[in-house]
């Protein structure tokens, strides 16, 4: 990850979404002086987040394509998912 300090623009490229970098725009436009800190680290949070996961992500990936196990923990929920999907099916749910 950089080690640049963060800022406005960098918010921006690192969430990665258009709409959501408006959003921060227009928080960061909108808030009163004594809010603008509150409001920035709270969208450096959500960006740092976002640029991790992006990296896990890739890593993950990685692996995958290598035909490798992936690595961490892993809860396979297939089993739990389809009993409740049956389970909806039987009382009439689409």
């Amino acid at each position: 990850m950089s080690r640049e300090p963060w800022t406005i623009e960098r918010i921006c490229d690192a969430l990665g979404n258009p709409a959501l970098a408006q959003r921060f725009l227009g928080e960061i436009n909108r808030a009163p002086a004594h809010e603008l800190l509150t409001v920035f680290a709270k969208w450096e949070r959500m960006a740092k987040d976002t640029v991790a996961a992006v990296e896990r992500g890739r890593k993950l990936a990685a692996h995958d394509a290598r035909g490798e196990e992936l690595p961490g923990a892993w809860v396979d929920a297939t089993a739990k998912i389809q009993a409740v999907v049956e389970r909806s099916r039987a009382s009439g749910a689409a």
